[in-house]
């Protein structure tokens, strides 16, 4: 065993003897039989909807809002009893899982200002011997609140160490103001808004935490004739998980290795795909076409979407941007985080039902494979009557300028581990090597761009998310004589000096066409150098940022695989000028 490692193991059996976890009282753990469940008999909801904006005398304003986190019951299926959630909402009684979707305007600011109304006891197990979040009086839910694609100010990020508990009681070490400032003048897109306490990503958003955010350009995207309105253009949160017999959500409360980590697992996977706060929901719709906007809301599974009657995609856009044409694709593989923004023409189908399908192994991309509950995800009921649809599809989008390698101001590289235990376990996972808590290695300039090349030496598909920065995929290529340029790596932790030249010289393999565009989360394949351009400036045009990029606390970087992230695959982002 390395030194590193050695010290490393020392520190994590340390922690365990302290006393691991906090978690709440149930009289068993009984899981429901997953069977016992009916797919497709619930109707998907429609998420209520809030306008980031006012409009006064036909003019857009700006507006404050007042957004809560309440603990509530929630119907997740017809034949489960209802489940205790933390949900977003104005008021206990409109809180939802999902949130509401926020509806921003371009060039209009909006502030929310995020409560927290949670109990003194979280409702999921949660493990202390991970960097966690822990109020000195060991009562309150912390949460803070990250807006997902979001290019905004870091006091307004969602740092996960500028968490609060209920009423502000108690705060974190990085905690600045309570009214978020969101300056919606980046590209017009699609972005997620969830909680990003350390430690305690992985159970607030499996609590239910989560929302959709949408920044709507009228001048820009109007022309392009694409689905609208209510109806026809639709959020699609989907994510797993597991209940109890009376309706709890389940959450493992022991961990893979209990004498270390006492409840933290690698992974967490539910037996029932929600859709929209429902377990395989339906919705009847028309023979036309429907926009719908998809956000990989799991903790840690993949999907790979698929209709079982070959209907195909019309893909437009990735995470926040739109693509510069459309893409016709048959299945979308779409990692936690990921968001897919696509076209769906239910006349071209030759039945009257479709079910959209899943067919990701997991932990992916070497993991089980799907069955009959993982593998569905909801059903469409298709009118048989055909009607005109006046909504297009143009053959260009919106162009943003292409990725220029000559004005990179750096080269990075950012390397992947995962560590185990003697038992061959997973004890924690680090970027470049380093704790989160180390100082930040990372330290752009507001408005250049770096190359980074980002080494996977795990198992493990990592989906990369890079706060405030957009970036393209250049080259994914793989690794020759992996092992031994890993235990190069495990060594001195240097790609430079381990020669990765000498081994990144394997195949390369092309990016798919739909995912060329601009992304802020890109799935880092095994075995691979991933070379990536990010750039921190806006893509759409020169200005600057109308904020201090460089202010604290800063920004992150980190695996979205969020019992990965909580544990501890994140490192700071720290702006210089």
């Amino acid at each position: 065993m390395m030194v590193m490692e050695k010290i490393l193991l020392f520190h994590l059996l340390s922690l365990a003897l302290l006393g691991a976890v906090v978690e709440a009282t149930w009289s068993d753990d009984r899981l429901i039989k997953i069977s016992q469940l009916k797919m497709f008999v619930d109707e998907l909801p429609d998420m209520p909807k809030i306008l980031g904006f006012d409009v006064v005398n036909g003019v857009p304003v700006s507006k404050s809002l007042q957004i809560g986190m309440f603990s509530k019951k929630w119907k997740f299926h017809r034949d489960l009893p209802p489940t205790r959630v933390f949900a977003y909402g104005t008021s206990n009684n409109t809180a939802t899982v999902p949130g509401p979707t926020i509806e921003a305007l371009y060039g209009v600011d909006t502030y929310v200002t995020w409560r927290n109304y949670l109990p003194s006891k979280h409702i999921l197990p949660w493990d202390r011997t991970i960097p966690t979040a822990i109020p000195a009086t060991k009562k309150g839910v912390p949460t803070v609140v990250h807006l997902h694609g979001g290019i905004d100010e870091p006091q307004s990020d969602g740092n996960a160490n500028s968490w609060f508990t209920r009423g502000f009681r108690e705060r974190g070490p990085t905690w600045t103001q309570k009214k978020y400032h969101y300056y919606n003048i980046q590209q017009p897109g699609n972005m997620w808004y969830h909680d990003h306490a350390m430690g305690l990503t992985r159970v607030n958003l499996l609590a239910g935490l989560i929302g959709a955010y949408i920044i709507r350009h009228p001048d820009i995207e109007s022309p392009l004739g694409l689905p609208h309105g209510k109806e026809f253009d639709r959020p699609l949160m989907v994510f797993d998980r597991s209940f109890r017999t009376d309706g709890s959500i389940y959450m493992n409360r022991t961990g893979n290795n209990p004498s270390i980590h006492p409840q933290w697992q690698p992974e967490y996977f539910g037996d029932a795909i929600i859709v929209n706060g429902k377990a395989w929901p339906r919705l009847t719709v028309r023979r036309r076409k429907y926009r719908f906007r998809i956000i990989n809301a799991s903790n840690a599974r993949f999907f790979e979407f698929f209709f079982t009657n070959g209907l195909r995609f019309i893909h437009v856009g990735s995470d926040s941007s739109y693509n510069k044409r459309p893409v016709m694709i048959k299945k979308i593989l779409l990692a936690p985080s990921e968001i897919v923004d696509v076209i769906v023409d239910f006349s071209e189908s030759k039945s009257d039902s479709a079910i959209l399908a899943n067919g990701a192994a997991y932990p992916y991309p070497s993991g089980d494979p799907v069955n009959k509950f993982n593998g569905n995800v909801m059903k469409f009921i298709i009118k048989r009557q055909r009607e005109v649809d006046t909504s297009r599809v143009p053959k260009r989008l919106i162009k943003y300028p292409s990725p220029d390698l000559s004005n990179a101001a750096a080269t990075r590289y950012i390397a992947m581990y995962e560590y185990t235990s003697p038992a061959d376990e997973p004890t924690h996972l680090f970027l470049n090597g380093k704790p989160y808590e180390d100082p930040a290695t990372e330290t752009p300039k507001e408005g250049t761009s770096e190359i980074w090349n980002v080494i996977n030496l795990t198992e493990d598909n990592h989906p990369l998310h890079i706060h405030l920065g957009l970036f393209v995929v250049l080259e994914q290529r793989k690794l020759v004589d992996v092992e031994k340029f890993k235990e190069c790596m495990l060594k001195i932790n240097n790609a430079v000096k381990c020669q990765i030249s000498k081994y990144a010289r394997g195949n390369i393999t092309a990016v798919p066409a739909h995912e060329q565009g601009w992304k802020n989360v890109f799935k880092m394949t095994p075995g691979y150098v991933t070379k990536i351009l990010v750039r921190f400036a806006y893509i759409h045009s020169n200005a600057s940022y109308p904020f201090d990029a460089s202010a604290e606390p800063g920004y992150v970087y980190h695996c979205h695989i969020l019992d990965h992230e909580d544990n501890a695959m994140m490192r700071p982002l720290k702006f210089i000028k």
